[in-house]
């Protein structure tokens, strides 16, 4: 059985979007960007929403990254290898290595991915994380030392979850990743 995790960059004061919708203020640095090389090598299948699925596929599938800078371009070697489910109501299609499911079936599929996938299944996305909310077993924050005063939450406001503790780790530029699994 699988597990799944739900990983993003997020401002102190808890936004993974800026106010305009831009990710940029969690472009990682040399050493953030191995760490998340590392959490990619032990991902099974990549889940994402249709945003962040957008933001992804378009980056790391680019021919530019394959040739960039070594880490960057391990990690699109490592991202364009995995199975990767986007979940949305709007597209029609997907590109290769993608599989396209539904917004309203993504509980379902997403158990159903958890029952049959060995490994780690990694969530994308704040507005799909919030609908999986249930399934997630590790919450993976990098919080990342700026100020947003808006934007998109990394969680939504009112969920009650316990968590624990189980890593954290300060980076050099003064990102901070955290790790916590779920206490049921």
């Amino acid at each position: 059985m699988g597990f799944l995790s739900y990983s993003m960059s997020m401002s102190l004061d808890g936004f993974v979007e800026d106010p305009t919708g831009s990710i940029a203020f969690g472009d990682p640095d040399e050493e953030v960007h191995r760490l998340s090389n590392d959490q990619t090598r032990a991902t099974s299948v990549f889940l994402f929403g249709r945003n962040l699925y957008d933001i992804m596929e378009d980056f790391w599938t680019a021919p530019e990254r394959a040739d960039g800078h070594p880490v960057e371009a391990e990690f699109a070697q490592l991202y364009t290898a995995i199975p990767r489910v986007v979940f949305s109501d709007s597209l029609t299609s997907v590109a290769p290595g993608c599989r396209l499911v539904r917004r309203a079936d993504a509980l379902e599929e997403v158990a159903r991915l958890k029952e049959e996938t060995d490994g780690e299944l990694a969530v994308g996305g704040p507005g799909l994380a919030a609908s999986l909310l249930d399934l997630i077993d590790e919450f993976r924050p990098r919080v990342v030392p700026v100020v947003l005063g808006g934007g998109k939450r990394y969680l939504p406001l009112g969920a009650d979850l316990r968590l624990r503790l189980v890593e954290q780790r300060v980076f050099d530029g003064g990102t901070v990743h955290l790790r916590y699994q779920r206490v049921r």
